[in-house]
């Protein structure tokens, strides 16, 4: 394996690959000092070897022999920009390689090939420097120690990072009153609420100030005011200091409440990259109209109009919006009743993204 980075004036010149031969798949126009991308993947690729056997003690001992594996390409020729100070949710179903993704950005793994440059650095060759720059924080993983107040695993990960007194004084300040610690900084973490640990993990992984911040489901297990509590924080954090935050969960009201940027993943590639609102667009064709009325004397017929209920003071009716629009259906129905009130129920985010993954068979 060959790692190489040439400068040549202000361009760099990138490959990581298994051949001493430069691809022009990898070649990243990076303009030192310039404005271009903060984030820059390119064509980023790999695979894990996984045994297989079959079950039984007799096939046990057979392995120990001779080992059959199987090659799963978790991350498969990805390629994506990301802006200093955006925030993009990175999703998909498990197994598609979202994590595969964020270890290698955060440089727990390295890329069997392609190229990742994140602010002028290689998460992987230039890990010591490049830890500085970035906070993590796992919905599953606590990087906080269980038995110890919550202050002094902050004050722990302030040596760790070598952060100057004042410096750090000011940052705790600021965090422990955006994220309402003060009530718990001197208990013990095993102590907390899930949805109190979380808070101190997302202040835990900025105390020194990180430009870039990894979110791996921030608000699983948490009550809709932990939930509405952090994300209120990260929307904050990401205005006023321009963190650039990369996010992934499941939970879709986090994405849909953080950034409109999504970047879908399934079976190791990139099938979408763009807004949130035209995934919307493309998965969202039909709403539900409920109307509220006074004495209908009978049921317009409309085209790609389906009436789903009826009853004495109320209709919903499922709405095909290619054909038709909201204002149409008002207008027809008003020739037939006094309508007293009109309630348009789109479709949640959650089943928008599933008909998302059905398309590409996920």
């Amino acid at each position: 394996m060959h790692d190489k980075g040439i400068l040549h004036g202000n361009v760099v010149f990138c490959v990581v690959g298994k051949e001493d031969r430069f691809s022009p798949l990898v070649f990243l126009n990076v303009r030192l000092g310039g404005s271009m991308s903060f984030i820059v993947v390119k064509n980023l690729n790999k695979t894990f070897k996984v045994l297989q056997r079959d079950s039984g003690l007799i096939n046990a001992f057979k392995s120990l022999i001779k080992r059959n594996y199987k090659e799963i390409k978790a991350v498969d020729d990805i390629s994506f920009e990301i802006k200093k100070g955006e925030i993009v949710a990175y999703i998909g179903p498990n197994g598609a390689g979202k994590s595969t993704t964020i270890k290698m950005l955060t440089g727990i793994l390295k890329p069997d090939s392609g190229t990742i440059v994140v602010d002028k650095l290689n998460p992987f060759n230039d890990r010591v420097k490049y830890v500085k720059n970035i906070g993590v924080v796992f919905g599953q993983k606590s990087q906080l120690w269980w038995d110890i107040p919550v202050e002094d695993s902050f004050l722990l990960l302030k040596d760790i990072y070598k952060i100057k007194d004042k410096e750090y004084q000011k940052t705790k300040d600021e965090l422990v009153e955006l994220l309402s610690l003060k009530d718990f900084l001197k208990m013990p973490v095993r102590q907390l609420s899930l949805g109190q640990r979380m808070r101190c993990e997302i202040a835990a992984s900025l105390l020194h100030n990180p430009k870039i911040l990894f979110l791996d489901e921030p608000t699983i297990g948490l009550d809709a005011i932990s939930k509405a509590a952090v994300r209120k924080f990260i929307k904050e954090i990401n205005k006023k200091k321009k963190v650039t935050i990369i996010l992934t969960s499941h939970d879709m009201n986090d994405i849909e409440a953080l950034t409109n940027r999504v970047i879908v993943i399934g079976h190791g590639k990139k099938l979408y990259d763009g807004t949130l609102n035209n995934i919307k667009k493309k998965f969202s064709k039909e709403k539900k109209v409920e109307i509220i009325h006074k004495k209908l004397e009978s049921i317009p017929k409309i085209k790609d109009v389906t009436v789903l209920e009826k009853n004495n003071n109320k209709v919903l009716l499922n709405v095909n919006l290619e054909n038709n629009n909201i204002s149409n259906i008002i207008r027809e129905y008003s020739k037939v009743c006094e309508i007293e009130d009109v309630n348009v129920l789109s479709d949640n985010i959650d089943d928008i993204i599933i008909k998302l993954y059905e398309e590409y068979d996920l």
